[in-house]
């Protein structure tokens, strides 16, 4: 895996490969032993604790002061395997809520979950928490609060999309086509309010295992969010879903005070360099580098869906190819830019920030191949580096 970098000199925009791309860590980043896209990934101490999704119940950790030895497997997921669940972590354990996937194999579709998981890697052990999410959190993204507490924002209707995906699957395509296609497009041309996502900001709270309702978000819900810590409590949101098929520019920060929540909208993502719009990305890898940017890479969307829904047509995804950029932004100061880009497009991966810049995990590329490459990156406000 490489990255093509951009240096910025006295004319602004104007790039130049960087020879001999700085390594930031002596040892080599290992990669992960299977490809992973829309599980977890957490630091607890100086282990990365990463797995779920595209890789079912398996879960590694990878020990930070002992890189040679690689991944090793840790307790498998106690549960039905969840996708694209929202975690977070708490006195060094780390839970997971909700997420999507067959509660039993003789099932004809998934659920979304209402379940919630502890891992305590101290016993190497898993635990269901005797609570259930209040909303489906498909999709959603924890932000751990300073108090033990984990605050989760997004989330699909649960209701809604296990019956769509029921019907969907419970319908033979090739001999009822018309009624499979009325199924997809009905479901699909919705405006965003009729998803009826999860708008409010929950806290869960390991100690009691009981539900705090922190208020609404008073902007789209959406869904696949990157999600940078900024420290005491704050948190940036970066783009995601406002519907299947449909991403925003819009970021906003959340700032957690006890139950009292502010929300701020900050400047929109902008078009990465060559493109007349940014169609907003969903799962990108977010993080903060080394000289305390948000830095935003890859991210998954459908070029031109924003212009058809600007035009009313719903079904905004109708027809387009799924791309997965390759654009590398940083946020300093109140404001974006790009700085480089990926030699190829990923999303889907996880992301972690580290004293040495941004962990890459796993993603995946423009082919739909769930991939195993950890490589960090990071922007020391002059060039874009990366050591693999």
């Amino acid at each position: 895996m490489h990255l093509t970098t951009k240096l910025l000199g006295a004319v602004f925009g104007a790039a130049a490969l960087v020879g001999g791309i700085t390594s930031a860590h002596a040892e080599a980043w290992p990669d992960l032993p299977l490809g992973l896209k829309n599980g977890v990934a957490v630091k607890i101490d100086n282990q990365i604790i990463a797995g779920l999704g595209t890789a079912g119940s398996a879960m590694f950790a990878l020990d930070l002061e002992n890189l040679g030895d690689g991944w090793q497997a840790i307790a498998s997921f106690s549960g039905p395997a969840p996708g694209q669940p929202a975690f977070g972590t708490s006195n060094g354990k780390l839970f997971v809520f909700s997420g999507s996937g067959m509660q039993a194999d003789t099932d004809v579709a998934p659920i979304i979950f209402e379940d919630v998981h502890a891992y305590d890697p101290s016993s190497d052990s898993w635990q269901k928490v005797d609570a259930k999410t209040p909303v489906g959190f498909l999709g959603a993204s924890g932000l751990s609060l300073s108090d033990g507490r984990i605050a989760i924002v997004g989330g699909y209707n649960k209701e809604l999309f296990d019956k769509y995906l029921h019907e969907v699957l419970t319908t033979d395509k090739a001999a009822e086509p018309e009624k499979w296609d009325k199924i997809v497009a009905d479901y699909m041309s919705m405006e965003p309010a009729d998803y009826l996502w999860n708008k409010k900001l929950w806290a869960f709270d390991p100690a009691t295992a009981g539900w705090t309702d922190l208020g609404e978000n008073p902007y789209d819900p959406n869904t696949g969010s990157g999600i940078a810590v900024l420290g005491d409590d704050a948190f940036m949101v970066i783009n995601g879903e406002i519907k299947p098929g449909l991403r925003t520019d819009q970021v906003k920060t959340i700032a957690v005070a006890d139950n009292e929540v502010s929300w701020t909208l900050k400047p929109e993502l902008p078009a990465q360099d060559g493109a007349e719009v940014q169609e907003g990305l969903a799962a990108p890898y977010v993080g903060v580098s080394t000289n305390g940017a948000v830095l935003v890479a890859g991210g998954a969307n459908f070029p031109g869906a924003r212009a058809k829904a600007h035009r009313g047509e719903w079904f905004a995804h109708e027809g387009l190819s799924k791309v997965r950029a390759d654009g590398v932004f940083t946020f300093n100061d109140d404001t974006w830019k790009q700085v480089g880009t990926l030699d190829e497009g990923l999303a889907y991966g996880a992301s972690i920030t580290l004293e040495e810049g941004v962990l890459f995990i796993g993603g995946e590329d423009n082919d739909g191949k769930p991939r195993n490459e950890v490589f960090l990156v990071d922007w020391d406000g002059e060039t874009l580096t990366m050591s693999d």
